[in-house]
């Protein structure tokens, strides 16, 4: 899928986050969007997504080359980030039958390869409210990674991972990311460090 971004900007009543962002995230290739915090990376983060609307210019999507309307992209959309919730009343198995309704996973896989992919076999029938924090964050990405969608979206991915959840983290973005446009919002380095690309919002303030 490719982004094209047209003059964006976000202002939250009188305060401008950041205007006149032209850019464009190319299919296939990996980006990464730096900048200090409470800069406007998850913002522009979630324009891309289609859960925030900018407050001027516009975001064009692309599948195949043929123009995507907005209402369509959120089929071809994975995103994970800190502040998105998992069901916590769910067993891990329930958790990934309910997303694979809404999304389904990449070929080849089901909610018992996710399990595997997980490392989580002990705890499939475990209620997700009882995992750890990053237990649920590697759930987060697991479903992210998996799905078949064009666009991933990753906001602070490594939020809550040890050095062990890090190493399975990297893993799961050589196995599954390739071929796909993947954009993570971060300023840990092992979180982007093999972006191909970087924009820096600090650049349209």
């Amino acid at each position: 899928m490719n982004l094209h971004l047209n003059n964006i900007g976000k202002r939250y009543r009188f305060e401008w986050i950041f205007r006149q962002v032209n850019y464009e995230f190319e299919k296939g290739r990996k980006y990464a969007i730096l900048g200090s915090n409470g800069s406007g990376k998850s913002t522009l983060l979630q324009i891309l997504s289609g859960h925030l609307s900018p407050s001027e210019g516009k975001v064009d999507f692309y599948l195949n080359k043929e123009k995507t309307e907005r209402e369509e992209v959120f089929r071809q959309v994975s995103m994970a980030g800190p502040y998105m919730d998992v069901i916590e009343e769910f067993t891990l198995l329930e958790s990934l039958r309910f997303h694979q309704k809404f999304k389904p996973y990449l070929s080849g896989l089901q909610p018992k390869n996710l399990v595997d992919i997980l490392q989580f076999s002990k705890h499939k029938n475990k209620e997700v409210r009882f995992f750890s924090s990053g237990m649920k964050q590697r759930l987060k990405l697991a479903l992210a990674l998996c799905s078949d969608t064009r666009l991933l979206l990753l906001d602070e991915p490594t939020t809550n991972l040890d050095n062990q959840g890090i190493a399975w983290y990297r893993q799961l973005i050589d196995t599954y990311a390739n071929d796909r446009t993947l954009i993570i919002a971060s300023n840990i380095e092992h979180d982007y460090d093999f972006c191909e690309r970087q924009l820096n919002i600090m650049d349209f303030k």
